[in-house]
């Protein structure tokens, strides 16, 4: 005898209503969470990423506690490292800040003669508008720096939550495995296995990409720097490599700072556009063929699609939005995949088919059919 609930028929309007209610009360926990879930899901990644030298060091008979130990340690390592050049690099800039400065006032003072001469402004009103605008960020310059000292120990404090947090993901991974079968004990183990692989290789195959990717533009832009001449070229280059974590803006951002360096340091306002025009170049090809050819059809998202997400998790998480935004709507495109009733959003999220050429006639059609029959039966024996 079925004891199950039988399933309550609600009209259109009602099902409309729930699903809207529970996209508010999705959204609104997701940032009420934020705290805890961000460096949760860059835990998750990290923990992806971390994973294969994690099991080939268990391979090797290292006990599964020291082999994850290790490898948090050797990533501690690495990023330490990348920290403590990235401030030895910065440092350096104090050398040069006079100067940065002095240039600075003098475009400053041509701007003023161009303002008197040509645009009938006073230059005492200018003065004045000038101390108006310097007092009042004098007055929040104690706010700035408690939010950005507020800000170091946020990060500080979410960069140890992460590590914590991988930790126990790559040391209790069985466990979570065995907790989805529980929870979803109504479904197939081989399909919770096939979803789990899915997620797990979209994750690895995206961050995998992401970081040869970085290396690949870091290069190519620090070498158009050093053409150009550009001080701290190597810096520029890379740093701007990082910001490709922001899709389609995040190079064209990278080109503001070392295009204002060298229009204050150099005394040529045709080597800052040279700089913008070699970030613009670099994110021209990373945008057709470095990101497509790496990345490849493993997180297939549509263009439209990617800068709606974009838009959203930037509105729900802010800068970490914007970096996780692609990761997490590709794994939750495996996941509306292998459900039933969620495929078509998963296919609206996913790259457009190429549209099929129209049949001409009934013996072309006869040639297809077959060939049709067996895609629909590899599709069939997948799932």
């Amino acid at each position: 005898m079925d004891t199950r609930s039988p399933e309550i028929a609600l009209p259109s309007y009602a099902r409309l209503t729930c699903i809207l209610l529970s996209i508010v009360i999705i959204v609104y926990g997701l940032q009420a969470l934020a705290n805890l879930l961000i460096p949760l899901v860059f835990a998750i990644l990290f923990s992806v990423l971390l994973f294969p030298l994690v099991q080939r060091l268990e391979k090797w008979r290292v006990p599964r506690i020291l082999a994850v130990v290790l490898c948090l340690i050797l990533a501690l390592t690495l990023l330490t490292g990348l920290f403590y050049a990235i401030s030895v690099q910065i440092s350096s800039f104090s050398e040069v800040f006079p100067q940065f400065v002095k240039r600075g006032n003098e475009y400053i003072d041509s701007i003023q003669t161009f303002a008197d001469e040509r645009l009938k402004i006073d230059r005492n009103r200018q003065l004045t508008e000038f101390r108006k605008y310097i007092n009042q960020a004098l007055a929040e310059g104690g706010t700035i720096l408690t939010s950005t000292l507020l800000a170091t120990t946020s990060i500080v404090t979410n960069l140890f939550l992460v590590l914590l947090f991988a930790f126990f993901f790559l040391i209790y991974r069985d466990f979570f495995r065995s907790f989805f079968y529980k929870a979803l004990k109504n479904t197939h183990r081989t399909k919770i296995d096939n979803v789990m692989t899915g997620i797990y290789e979209v994750v690895k195959d995206y961050l995998a990409g992401l970081v040869l990717v970085i290396l690949i533009i870091g290069t190519l832009m620090s070498v158009g720097l050093l053409i150009l001449g550009v001080d701290y070229a190597v810096f520029f280059g890379f740093l701007g490599a990082c910001l490709v974590l922001i899709p389609y803006f995040g190079i064209s951002l990278g080109s503001l700072l070392p295009a204002a360096y060298t229009l204050v340091t150099q005394d040529n306002p045709l080597k800052a556009l040279g700089v913008i025009g070699v970030f613009l170049f670099v994110q021209a090809l990373e945008g057709n063929f470095i990101t497509p050819y790496i990345v490849g059809s493993k997180v297939s998202i549509n263009p439209l699609a990617a800068i709606i997400v974009l838009i959203l998790w930037e509105n729900i998480w802010g800068l970490p939005g914007l970096v996780l935004a692609l990761p997490l709507t590709a794994i939750i495109k495996v996941i509306f995949d292998s459900v039933d009733s969620l495929r078509p959003y998963g296919f609206v999220i996913g790259e457009a088919e190429k549209p099929r050429p129209p049949i001409k006639n009934l013996q072309e059609l006869a040639e297809q059919l077959p060939k049709r029959a067996k895609k629909v039966g590899k599709v069939e024996e997948k799932e």
